[in-house]
């Protein structure tokens, strides 16, 4: 296994940044047989036992707003539209991942890397035209990462993510800008596919525990150029753990996540095939007080994604669909983007590049809501699990 996989391996996805010295660590104890092995434990050279994803569990909250350490990946996603006092938009970006690495399980170290967090963060500035973004990675452990698994509250260095009294806090600091956003939500948790159980293929193997926050209420402080600002808004936030996800043909996928004028939520995916085609499809459409009973979920035939215009990266080449056009069960919706240059880089990390950003849904030509769009693998093939 070459340095590049392994770093994929072990984050478990491209696009999980990783930070140099943590990685190579992990990378020459695996090669030395002295943090166990990546596919195994060391003493015995049996494979680790990641915790299966089943059709039927129930989720239950608050436990399940928490981390599930023994599942390979997992994440916690928040994205969202925020207002300056001046009425100019930005978009947001907070992601935590938690990832367990196979690596020195059985290891009394407390140097082996069981678990490794990973964050990436970002503000979209149609004024800059460009993301400013930032990313980081540590182990867990030494009070430089962690997370709770009975509640939401993930974090690396000064970077958070944490629920407390029903709400949540995003909190952010790099050196070309800062956050901080309490995210109140507006209704109970959305539960993507089969009640929180979302099939990625046929293979039921290919599926994640999944819900979302849509429609949070956002207030807090943006900092840029030095300068801290009030924002209020609108966010979306998804948890999401599993630990075999994507088929072997999957080249990458496209998601949104929009918060509808009217109170209702969209959540909608589709993975690609290596020529582009859609090798599986999903969507969620939730009423505007989130009742469960009147929440839609929508098969693979009853979702379409067609792109309609383009852009091309001048710093990759990579050419991104930045127009769409979304079919959910009857509905027709338009996407538009806030700026077309959303790309989030990470080739310094783990080599890989992807398209995160906000975007409008126009339906019959008007907007009807605001969210975020991500679109991956249109470099590299996307890997995961």
């Amino acid at each position: 296994m070459d340095r590049r996989d392994f770093v994929l391996a072990l984050g478990g996805l491209t696009g999980l940044p990783s930070q140099a010295g943590q990685v190579e660590q992990a990378y020459q104890a695996s090669q030395a047989g002295q943090a166990g092995q990546v596919a195994g434990d060391s003493a015995t050279g049996s494979a680790p036992v990641f915790a299966p994803v089943l059709p039927g569990r129930t989720l239950v909250f608050p436990a399940d707003h928490g981390a599930h350490p023994d599942f390979r990946t997992e994440w916690w996603y928040a994205t969202g539209w925020l207002r300056l006092p001046d009425g100019s938009p930005l978009g947001f970006q907070t992601t935590f991942f938690r990832v367990r690495t196979g690596v020195g399980e059985a290891s009394a170290s407390a140097f082996a890397p069981r678990q490794i967090v990973l964050a990436h963060a970002a503000i979209a500035d149609p004024a800059l035209g460009h993301l400013r973004h930032d990313q980081r990675s540590a182990r867990v452990g030494f009070g430089r990462a962690g997370f709770d698994a009975g509640d939401t509250q993930v974090w690396l260095g000064d970077w958070r993510l944490e629920r407390r009294d029903g709400a949540y806090r995003a909190q952010v600091r790099s050196s070309s800008f800062a956050y901080a956003l309490n995210l109140v939500p507006a209704g109970p948790p959305m539960l993507n596919g089969r009640a929180g159980f979302s099939a990625k293929a046929p293979d039921p193997r290919h599926a994640s525990y999944y819900y979302s926050r849509p429609q949070l209420r956002v207030d807090g402080s943006v900092t840029l150029a030095g300068r801290s600002l009030a924002v209020t808004g609108r966010a979306w936030l998804d948890h999401e753990w599993s630990s075999e996800l994507l088929p072997a043909s999957a080249q990458g996928w496209d998601w949104i996540g929009i918060n509808l004028d009217d109170g209702s939520a969209l959540m909608a995916f589709r993975l690609r095939g290596q020529q582009g085609g859609a090798l599986w499809s999903a969507a969620t459409l939730s009423p505007p007080n989130g009742a469960a009973q009147r929440t839609q979920t929508f098969p693979p035939e009853a979702v379409a994604f067609e792109p309609l215009a383009h852009w091309q990266s001048p710093r990759t080449g990579i050419r991104y669909p930045v127009q769409w056009r979304v079919r959910v069960g009857p509905r027709v919706f338009t996407l538009q983007v806030l700026m077309p240059d959303q790309e989030l880089d990470s080739r310094l990390s783990t080599g890989a590049i992807y398209w995160e950003g906000a975007v409008r849904l126009l339906e019959g030509g008007k907007e009807v809501g605001r969210g975020y769009l991500e679109m991956t693998g249109y470099g590299e093939k996307i890997r995961l699990g």
